[in-house]
């Protein structure tokens, strides 16, 4: 039986498929320009958006496709059979962003709690280097043989020399609590990456909506500086969501911030409250909702719990938000992750 693939986007296209047969190879056949490179789902080159239909994803390498891609719908064109019409759409070059891997020897320069339960840590990179990533982008770091490797979003501006991460403790987790009980200045430490794909889109000029719960302020700091400083004019919305007074940190950060550009704005919500308080309570997806009715023209970027990121996703699309304008990082517990990001 034959389907039809389109593909979306400023040139649009069409190729026949047969049962069964993958959405490059289907492509390539018909002659219509795909990104590809290994064709065995080990490079991502042909990463691309599933906009609809009926389609089997066969396995590929985590590192050319990782969870949180699949969860904004993309997919390998390379392993993706079709069963059915389908239609995809090529990702932006602004969307296709690479750097090179590395494994790094790195050095705590710095160790500081930010609150009873968050610690940023800093370090110099020893060897290894140099490490280029992209605002938003994540590593894993690899504390001490024993310790769970975990991944941890960089805080730190890409251009910055030191690294910066920002560690929650978690109940009973073994990082985190190597962490918290035991590593000290002078420690050294391994770092691989960068991961991920919610990252800073430098082609967008628009509007920027930043929304962090708690320890995923580490990808939203290093995004919004990344930002204001190609652009101090650029309209930029904060939201840091966290339970009580006691979880608020890098307060004099975002005054600054607000000081030096008057377009940058923050909002702190509490979704816990102990006490009367000053602040906007709640939970921070209301709040985002309430000050947003209108989303176009917006870029979001989301980093924090699961419950948290999910909600204001399906908030954000129910706004008329394209899904390729929302680029989230949900932050996993070690105990309940295989792929954690904190």
């Amino acid at each position: 039986m034959s389907f039809t693939i389109r593909v979306l986007g400023d040139q649009p296209a069409s190729a026949p498929a047969l049962d069964g047969e993958t959405i490059l190879a289907s492509l390539l056949d018909a002659g219509v320009p795909f990104p590809h490179n290994c064709q065995s789902g080990n490079c991502g080159a042909c990463k691309c958006e599933l906009i609809e239909g009926d389609v089997l994803e066969l396995p590929s390498s985590e590192y050319a496709l990782t969870e949180e891609e699949r969860a904004r719908h993309l997919i390998l064109a390379c392993r993706t059979q079709v069963w059915g019409d389908c239609a995809v759409r090529m990702l932006d070059a602004d969307d296709a962003v690479a750097h090179p891997s590395r494994l790094m020897r790195c050095r705590v320069i710095r160790c500081v709690d930010l609150t009873h339960d968050v610690r940023a840590l800093s370090l110099a990179i020893e060897a290894g280097g140099p490490f280029d990533f992209s605002a938003g982008q994540h590593a894993k770091l690899k504390f001490a043989p024993g310790i769970p490797e975990r991944s941890y979003s960089m805080a730190n501006r890409p251009d910055e020399p030191s690294l910066e991460f920002f560690v929650r403790q978690v109940p009973r987790g073994q990082a985190s609590g190597y962490v918290f009980s035991q590593l000290r200045e002078g420690a050294t430490l391994t770092v691989s990456g960068p991961f991920g794909n919610a990252y800073l889109r430098g082609a967008h000029a628009g509007p920027i909506l930043a929304v962090a719960g708690g320890s995923g302020l580490a990808p939203i700091r290093s995004i919004v500086e990344t930002a204001l400083a190609a652009d101090p004019q650029r309209e930029v919305r904060l939201y840091l969501g966290v339970r009580d007074e006691r979880d608020v940190f890098h307060e004099r950060w975002l005054q600054g911030l607000a000081e030096a550009h008057p377009s940058f704005s923050f909002h702190i919500v509490l979704s816990e409250p102990s006490g009367t308080t000053a602040r906007r309570t709640g939970l921070v997806t209301d709040a985002v909702s309430a000050d947003l009715p209108s989303v176009e023209g917006y870029k979001a970027y989301v980093a924090g719990p699961p419950p948290m990121v999910e909600s204001l996703q399906r908030r954000l699309l129910a706004a008329g938000l394209p899904l390729r304008d929302v680029h989230a990082d949900a932050f996993y517990s070690q105990a309940e992750d295989a792929f954690n990001v904190a």
